[in-house]
C-alpha cells in the first residue's frame, strides 16, 4: 500500500468517527425528545421518555397513600386534575438535581391552583428524611412515603408503568390515565418537555 493511499485511507476513518459522534450528539435525551415531540405518541431512542396520545392511554391508576404529614391523599380525590407523580429518595443525586426544576413547573401551574397536582413519592426514606429533604431544596408539594410491605404507589403503577429507575417521573390525565413517563433525571431540555405534555393532558377535556 502507497503512503498516498494509507493517508487517505485514515482520512476517511476519522471523518467516519467525526460524523458517528455528530449523529450521536444530535439524539441527546433533551435535544432528541424536543425535537421530536408533536403533541401525540413519542417514545424516545432510548426508551427513556414515553408520551401516549389520548386515544391509546391505558385504565385508570387508583391508589390511596400516605404524605409524610401524615395525611391522606388519593387518586379519587385529584380525579379532574392532571397529576404529576416523582418517584425519588433523599441520596439519589438525580434527584436531587431535578427537584428545583418540579418545584418550578409546580409553581408554573399554580402550585395546585390551576388544575395541576405534583406528589412526590419517596421509595426509600421515612418521614422525617423526606421532610428535612423538602425543607432543604424547596419542594412545596406534597411527598407520600413507600415503607416496605406499604407501597401503595409502587403498586398502582405496576406492569406497563412500573418505574424502571430513580428518578421516574409520570403524568397523571385528568381521567386518571397515565399520559407520560420520564425515567431518569428532569433534565433542563427535558423540563421544558415536560412542561408541554402537562399542558397538553390540562387542555384535555375530562369528559
Amino acid at each position: 500500500m502507497s503512503a498516498r493511499a494509507g493517508r487517505g485511507r485514515i482520512a476517511v476513518a476519522a471523518l467516519s468517527l467525526v460524523a458517528a459522534s455528530l449523529a450521536l450528539a444530535g439524539c441527546s435525551s433533551g435535544d432528541g425528545i424536543a425535537g421530536s415531540y408533536t403533541g401525540g405518541d413519542y417514545t424516545s431512542g432510548d426508551g427513556s421518555t414515553r408520551i401516549i396520545a389520548p386515544a391509546n392511554r391505558s385504565d385508570p391508576i387508583a391508589f390511596t397513600a400516605t404524605t409524610a404529614t401524615g395525611s391522606t391523599v388519593s387518586s379519587k380525590e385529584l380525579r379532574g386534575d392532571v397529576v404529576v407523580v416523582n418517584f425519588w429518595y433523599a441520596q439519589c443525586a438525580p434527584c436531587i438535581a431535578e427537584a428545583p426544576r418540579l418545584e418550578k413547573l409546580y409553581t408554573h401551574f399554580g402550585s395546585g391552583a390551576k388544575g395541576v397536582q405534583f406528589l412526590g413519592v419517596d421509595i426509600n426514606d421515612l418521614a422525617p428524611q423526606a421532610t428535612a429533604f423538602a425543607k432543604a431544596h424547596g419542594v412545596s408539594y406534597p411527598i407520600t412515603i413507600e415503607t416496605g410491605n406499604n407501597a401503595p404507589m409502587a403498586a398502582a403503577f405496576a406492569g406497563r408503568f412500573s418505574p424502571r429507575t430513580t428518578p421516574t417521573t409520570l403524568v397523571v390525565d385528568r381521567k386518571g390515565r397515565v399520559a407520560a413517563r420520564f425515567d431518569g433525571e428532569i433534565t433542563t431540555d427535558q423540563a421544558s418537555v415536560l412542561r408541554e405534555v402537562i399542558q397538553d393532558a390540562l387542555n384535555e377535556r375530562s369528559s
